[in-house]
């Protein structure tokens, strides 16, 4: 189980009491994403659908990679990785 930073995009640090940056456990990004959902209930729906897909519009980078070009959730972490959590946003 690594230990890893998760970086918080400003659209969803209102779930994790306004934090840039917060902590989560697990083997793989789905594990890393489930924990976060453990410790702060509500950030998991924002992020992953109930199948623990990746929602369409949410990016999610290990160490400045896009997880769709590694192995999706199942991307394997080590200690000290950084995974960011990017909302697409929409303009006009």
């Amino acid at each position: 189980m690594a230990a890893v930073n998760v970086r918080i995009s400003v659209a969803l640090r209102r779930l994790v009491q306004w934090k840039p940056v917060v902590t989560a456990e697990g083997a793989t990004v789905g594990e890393a994403l489930a924990d976060l959902e453990r410790r702060y209930p509500g950030l998991g729906d924002r992020i992953a659908t109930g199948e623990g897909a990746v929602r369409s519009y949410v990016n999610v980078f290990v160490n400045g990679e896009h997880i769709r070009y590694l192995h999706g959730i199942d991307t394997p972490l080590v200690d000290g990785a950084e995974i960011t959590i990017l909302p697409a946003a929409a303009g006009g």
